[in-house]
Formats: C-alpha cells, sequence, structure tokens
C-alpha cells in the first residue's frame, strides 16, 4: 500500500491524478502517518524545485548550454 501510495505521490507532482487516483492516494494518506509525511516532504521538494533559478531554464536549454 505505501509503495502504491509514494508511486502516486511522485505521479502528482508531474501530472494531475485521476479522481480514483486522488481518493485512493487520500483514503492511504488518512490511515498511514509515515506516508502523511512523506507527501509534505513531496510537496516541500517540489516548491523548492519551482523556485530554483534553474528551474527557470527548460531541460533542453540546459543541455543546449
Amino acid at each position: 500500500m505505501c509503495r502504491e501510495a509514494t508511486r502516486l505521490m511522485s505521479l502528482k507532482q508531474d501530472r494531475t491524478l485521476s479522481m480514483r487516483e486522488k481518493m485512493a492516494l487520500r483514503i492511504h494518506l488518512s490511515m498511514c502517518r509515515a506516508c502523511r509525511i512523506c507527501a509534505r516532504q513531496f510537496d516541500l521538494l517540489h516548491q523548492i524545485g519551482n523556485h530554483h533559478p534553474a528551474s527557470q531554464h527548460s531541460f533542453r536549454q540546459t543541455l543546449d548550454d
């Protein structure tokens, strides 16, 4: 169960989860403290990444530089 929740948390950073995925994750997080902590860490890392100067450039531009 935690492995699937972690996979969904990771996917959530890249795309919108389906309603089924959202519900599965929400149910799991309501029961699993370790995964709630992990979800907060995923969100924090995502926020930090969005504010990092390198994130302002596309991956392709970075490779071309």
